[in-house]
């Protein structure tokens, strides 16, 4: 006697195989082959060649198809990623037959609808939602649909047909669609349909146009409806209806900021469902163990991935993902979750979703409790291949608390609780006396001056700016201001320097900056520890804090502990990846540009208030970021130049000065040139396209802020002379016509970015230019060089009694200066002077070949790396780069003691 299959196990397959002869016979055969995608429509004419209509035939299609997932499932040979890929191909297919024959019976007796605008044929876009929209619908599962048409209009009704609205043709055509995939007869029903996801809910019209959808969601779509649209999927209609349905949707589903306001939204909506979950527990207390909406089931795990696809969808389109499995992949490759976060996830996922189908397998029933029967229990607990109900109830537990707690981790409440000290701040705008109390506390908390802060903090709560906020944001921004206050007084005792005063006042700006923008401030809620690296930061550097209140989007890159940059070659092709989505969308490309370029910048400077980097290496990071950024703007700047005659533009940028040197700092403009080696007639006047169009988005002021000032003023004949020149000009120019001043410029000039070949050459131009022998005209170079000297100085004269680091007699400029005439006047007897390695370096090298005294080399060297610290550190304050004479007397003199020996 043949052991009966594990299917046996499930009454539904029992009482369909029973009830009809050979119907075993065709599930075997069936569930010999993969069911991820079958051939439905030659398994739908089988059943037609019956003669039995087309509702009858999909309702046993459907019912075939089941049992056949069935057993190959509880036999081992499918898993739940075929049942979800063929229960969602069942979906799409019956809707797409039923909708075709719908659709010819109603334009047989009406006339095919027209668009009153475009006068276009319409056609009915089916939306599938939740699981079925995902690609992960289960096996006795409703679907979730919503219906659009195009445009408004009527039928074009011929003789004999009733003309109709097209919104009256398309809500017909709806009803009969419904009727025809959910009206139970004698082969049951094919899918449940519920449509209480469209506009208005079950009080909207069944239909809706696209204008309709667009005016709902812009004027009505809430919170929890963005949740919905995220899994929106059109399974009809045509190519080009679908893309303006999705143009209309996107935005209102996907916000160009980070969205840390929807973990609250989606906070709320959960509270909302587990609520009801427990009510029906409580009148069902046999209907425990809810595995799609109890805590720790299915539910969580969408939220979880789907929390990240609505705070960063905007910005990173493949978070749009509709599959939770992928989505929650997706999260690990961004390392937004740990791997074995996501893996573990998706393990209990599966689990609980063949859980969920084990129990829809005993009846078909659309049930995700575990059965009150303790047999069924059994049964079930067989089907998931395990020994008894307690294993089953074991596991089950261990993976919903796993679930639970990483719901927690992200979705628990934690704003900061009303207390004493709240009911203090409130209490200032209204009464000016109550700052004593503020006072108080304040100094309770060891602030340095109390009275100062809280008159600070009195003026700041009582702008018109903050008291005019809606309620909600004033409650969360008075739960940060509490929050902060402690934070402040333990960051400036551990620091041991500054004032509690100036670093409350840059974090009450930034607040006060970003009070309107509620994603900032759930962020900062939702994420404590961001809020004490912002503190950190801002107490650190008053630039930063300037930095980070223009671009306050960049509070996203402290929620990473990583820290660390992207090596250039990743950062390049992530740049490349995203301008390329945007391609046709230059303002989003601009925007693109600024985020990432002000992202590592702000990693860069975090890295930098660490004390992990000399001022050195960061400029090396920061003229490394810059050239990825140049390379990437020449590359797509030149995709929009309508009359380009090359597919890849014969055309390079020659960095100079700070960026040439490779010593850029945080706020250095970019000086650069263009050239270009091409003989096409079309070369010139495109090339000159390309230069100012490089400018343009350079220089352009998005809301994104800018991304560098250009200066070009080193081209040859400078600013009367063409914008882009030729190579062969350029070379022209150098050999017989450019200044001592111009030649100087090149001795840190480099390739930055563009045509390869054209950088080689301009390096064999530079080579040679600064290689001349210029020993019979040092009189003359040298009087050129002190007269450009002089110029510079009474330019910028130090009007203060403070010593200007960067201008004055013994300061930076100096040695810049000395370190180029070294250059010009030795390279032709010593060619390893024009490599570019940096002033410090070409210092010790001029020593060591005896061109000077090697101990002044040093001294001057020294004298560079110790001025270059003090500027940055006065920039990083906000300050200008002057300190006392004193503080940097020993190193200006050997700076001078060198310009003496040297130039006189």
């Amino acid at each position: 006697m043949p052991h009966p299959s594990p299917a046996c196990a499930s009454r539904f397959y029992q009482r369909w195989i029973a009830a009809a002869a050979g119907r075993e016979e065709r599930v075997a055969q069936l569930a010999q082959l993969s069911l991820a995608c079958p051939d439905f429509g030659a398994l739908l004419e089988h059943e037609l060649a019956a003669g039995i209509p087309l509702p009858r035939a999909m309702r046993r299609l459907r019912n075939l198809l089941l049992a056949a997932l069935i057993r190959r499932e509880l036999e081992g040979a499918s898993n739940m990623d075929e049942v979800v890929s063929a229960m969602t191909h069942l979906a799409d297919f019956a809707i797409r037959t039923h909708l075709a024959d719908l659709m010819a019976e109603l334009v047989a007796a009406h006339g095919m609808p027209i668009g009153a605008e475009s006068g276009r044929p319409q056609e009915m876009i089916v939306l599938s939602m939740g699981k079925g929209g995902g690609g992960e619908l289960n096996v006795s599962s409703d679907i979730d649909l919503i219906f659009v048409y195009p445009e408004d209009g009527e039928t074009a009704a011929g003789p004999g047909q009733r003309e109709l609205s097209n919104h009256e043709f398309f809500v017909r055509l709806g009803r009969r669609l419904i009727g025809a995939l959910s009206e139970v007869i004698e082969d049951g029903f094919t899918f449940r349909v519920d449509m209480a996801l469209r506009p208005n809910g079950n009080s909207g019209p069944l239909a809706a146009s696209l204008n309709m959808v667009e005016e709902y969601l812009i004027v009505q779509g809430r919170e929890w409806e963005r949740y919905a649209w995220v899994k929106a999927r059109a399974v009809t209609g045509t190519a080009e209806d679908i893309a303006a349905l999705e143009a209309i949707v996107r935005p209102f589903v996907f916000r160009r900021y980070l969205d840390f306001g929807v973990i609250d939204a989606i906070r709320n909506m959960h509270a909302q469902i587990r609520a009801e979950v427990k009510r029906q527990e409580r009148l069902h207390p046999d209907r425990s163990n809810n595995v799609k909406l109890g805590r720790g089931g299915i539910r969580e795990i969408e939220f979880l991935a789907q929390v990240f696809q609505l705070i960063r969808g905007g910005r990173d389109p493949a978070l749009r993902e509709r599959s939770t499995r992928l989505t929650l992949r997706l999260l690990a490759e961004r390392e937004l979750m740990t791997q074995e976060t996501v893996e573990r996830l998706l393990e209990a996922y599966t689990f609980l979703r063949n859980l969920e189908h084990r129990l829809q397998y005993l009846d078909d029933a659309q049930t995700h409790t575990l059965p009150a029967n303790e047999g069924d229990r059994e049964i079930v607990a067989r089907m998931m291949g395990l020994p008894d109900v307690p294993t089953l109830l074991a596991q089950l537990e261990q993976r919903r608390a796993f679930v639970a707690a990483q719901f927690d981790d992200m979705f628990a409440d934690k704003s900061a609780p009303a207390g004493e000290e709240r009911a203090e701040l409130e209490a200032i705008a209204a009464d000016p006396e109550a700052i004593a109390a503020i006072e108080a506390h304040l100094g309770a908390l060891g602030y340095d001056d109390p009275a100062g802060a809280a008159r600070r903090l009195a003026a700041t709560w009582g702008a018109p700016r903050l008291q005019s906020l809606p309620d909600a944001s004033r409650a969360r921004l008075l739960a940060l201001v509490n929050l902060a206050l402690p934070l402040v007084a333990t960051v400036v005792v551990e620091a041991g320097v500054g004032s509690h005063g100036a670093t409350l006042g840059r974090l009450l700006d930034f607040l006060e900056a970003i009070a309107r923008r509620s994603a900032y401030l759930s962020l900062l809620t939702e994420y404590p520890h961001t809020l004490e690296r912002v503190i950190r930061m801002m107490h650190a550097s008053g630039w930063a804090a300037t930095f980070l209140t223009l671009h306050p989007i960049l509070l996203d890159e402290l929620l990473d502990d990583r820290g660390g940059i992207d090596e250039p070659a990743q950062l390049s092709a992530s740049l490349d990846a995203k301008l390329g989505e945007a391609e046709g969308d230059t303002e989003r490309q601009l925007d693109i540009l600024r985020d990432a370029h002000h992202a590592q910048l702000f990693r860069l400077l975090a890295l930098d208030l660490a004390g992990e980097l000399s001022v050195e290496r960061l400029a090396d990071h920061l003229s490394a970021l810059a050239d990825v950024v140049v390379a990437a703007t020449v590359r797509w700047a030149w995709k929009t130049v309508a009359t380009r005659h090359r597919e890849d533009p014969r055309f390079a940028v020659i960095a100079y000065g700070k960026l040439g040197g490779k010593e850029l700092g945080y706020v250095s403009d970019l000086d650069v040139i263009f050239l270009f080696d091409d003989d096409d007639d079309m070369a010139p006047s495109n090339y000159a396209k390309l230069g100012q169009r490089f400018i343009t988005w350079m220089t352009a002021h998005t809301p994104a802020g800018i991304l560098f000032d250009i200066d070009t003023a080193l081209r040859p004949d400078g600013a009367s002379g063409m914008l882009v020149s030729s190579l062969a000009a350029f070379e022209r120019y150098q050999h017989n016509a450019a200044w001592v001043w111009e030649h100087q410029a090149l001795t840190r000039a480099r390739f930055c970015a563009g045509d390869a070949a054209i950088g080689a050459r301009f390096e064999e131009i530079r080579e040679a230019v600064l290689r001349r022998d210029r020993s019979a005209q040092e009189a003359e170079l040298k009087a050129e060089v002190l007269k450009m000297r002089q110029r510079m100085h009474d330019a910028m004269p130090n009007r203060t009694s403070l010593f200007d680091l960067k201008q004055d007699a013994g300061g930076m400029i100096d040695i810049e200066f000395i370190v180029q005439y070294l250059v010009l006047r030795y390279a032709s007897a010593h060619p390893q002077l024009t490599a570019n390695v940096g002033n410090i370096a070409l210092l010790h090298r001029s020593g060591e070949l005896g061109l000077i005294d090697p101990a002044l080399a040093a001294g001057a060297a020294d004298a560079y790396r110790a001025m270059r610290k003090l500027q940055h550190q006065l920039r990083l304050q906000g300050d200008e780069a002057r300190v006392p004479h004193a503080q940097v007397l020993t190193h200006s003199a050997n700076v001078k003691k060198l310009w003496i020996s040297l130039l006189g």
